[in-house]
């Protein structure tokens, strides 16, 4: 019997028993396919955290204050303290002192209730100069970003990002209308472009697209108060490249120690972080948790795998005479093999086949039902199908040899 003569009787074996081979071939397609969207769904978590993280702006440190302690000893987490001060920005944006350095923007933040009319909606405020624009790597669509002289006067005028300026106007041009910001009248002169995601000054947790800025001076003095009106919540630097990031590190770094009067580096009180720590921590984070899902999926393969050798020992089992009468014409225990073999692998490549179908239509429909992005991966497509295949193969082969060693004669006897 040749090989065309081998497939064309495995597939008469299966078409006999349809349903069984069709719930057979479904376990292994619910594997192949959990398998593929789980990677996807993996996968476009990263890439959609690289995107919000990269659009906090190109070559960016963020410099954070310390931790603080309170006079009970209870000891805040790092950011709680006041350690950075406009001096300290002011220092950085040195070209003398920091040369790798392109650009520095102090930022200071806090939640706070927008008027305008009879309309109000709760946003982040975030004071900051006019260089913020450039190390955020953010445009303006409509009038204009703040200027050095807006933060020199302590100007009452705010810049929207599109959201708050969607839910305070509602589709009004909001260039020219009035805010009012704790109860202080702030001229909108400029909405920033969309950028999606989240992730603000020096906080992950809000949206870019829902922020209002204003003029650090004026947030110290109207809006915030308080009694260090000139510390900063963090300071945001521009590298001039991606190949001075490193550079532009250590000269903060230096910079920082040496104002603070810090002599021990490990004393410091501030951190630093670059966006490739970021987005390194979160890919780990969202690989692990594929690996996870996947594993967990991987499961499902595993028990279409075991339903594909309990199909194939019935099979044996039901046929034992057909296999008695073609040892007794002269059929070899590797024919006898290789028959069951390719009816194991028939069903395995089905189901991986159908599985991997499922699996690209599920990462074209799903992401807009979940409303999270998910991405095709082609190594996993194709490998799920190969894995499909191979369980097949590797789980009929204990029923194919049982096939093979079974005696002539003692199938011909058996009823």
């Amino acid at each position: 019997m040749n090989g065309l003569e081998t497939l064309r009787t495995g597939l008469e074996a299966i078409r006999a028993h349809r349903m069984r081979s069709a719930l057979t071939v479904l376990g292994i397609l619910i594997g192949i396919a959990a398998v593929i969207m789980t990677v996807g769904l993996g996968e476009g978590a990263q890439a959609k955290v690289s995107s919000e993280i990269s659009s906090l702006g190109t070559n960016l440190l963020t410099v954070s204050p310390g931790s603080s302690t309170s006079s009970s000893g209870i000891r805040g987490g790092f950011g709680s303290a006041t350690t950075l001060t406009q001096k300290d920005a002011d220092a950085l944006a040195s070209k003398t002192v920091a040369p790798a350095i392109a650009a520095v923007a102090p930022t200071s933040q806090d939640e706070e209730v927008l008027t305008a009319g009879t309309t109000n909606w709760t946003t982040t405020v975030v004071g900051t100069d006019a260089d913020w624009l450039s190390v955020r790597a953010r445009t303006v669509v409509e009038g204009r970003f703040l200027d050095d002289q807006d933060v020199a006067d302590h100007a009452d005028v705010v810049v929207l990002a599109p959201t708050t300026a969607s839910e305070l106007f509602g589709f009004e041009d909001p260039v020219g209308q009035t805010v009012n910001i704790g109860g202080i009248p702030m001229t909108v002169i400029g909405e920033l472009n969309s950028v999606g995601g989240s992730g603000s000054s020096s906080s992950a947790t809000s949206s870019q697209d829902d922020e209002a800025v204003v003029p650090i001076t004026t947030a110290a003095d109207q809006i915030f108060g308080g009694t260090t009106r000139d510390s900063v919540s963090s300071i945001l630097i521009e590298a001039t490249s991606s190949s001075t990031l490193t550079a532009a590190y250590q000269e903060t770094d230096d910079e920082l120690l040496m104002l603070h009067h810090i002599t021990t580096p490990t004393d410091a009180d501030f951190t630093i972080a670059t966006q490739q720590q970021l987005l390194s921590t979160a890919t780990s984070v969202d690989k692990t948790l594929t690996v996870l899902l996947a594993g967990i999926a991987a499961i499902s393969l595993l028990v279409g795998g075991i339903g594909v050798m309990n199909i194939m020992l019935v099979s044996v089992t039901e046929r034992v005479r057909e296999i008695g009468l073609r040892k007794a014409l002269g059929a070899t225990p590797k024919l006898i093999r290789r028959q069951f073999l390719v009816e194991s692998s028939i069903l395995g490549l089905s189901g991986g086949l159908l599985g991997a179908v499922l699996g690209i239509v599920g990462t074209q429909v799903l992401p807009s039902l979940v409303n999270q992005p998910m991405s095709l991966s082609v190594w996993a497509t194709v490998g799920a199908i190969v894995i499909a295949m191979a369980i097949g193969l590797g789980f009929g082969v204990y029923p194919a040899t049982r096939a093979a060693r079974l005696a002539p004669i003692d199938a011909l006897r058996n009823e």
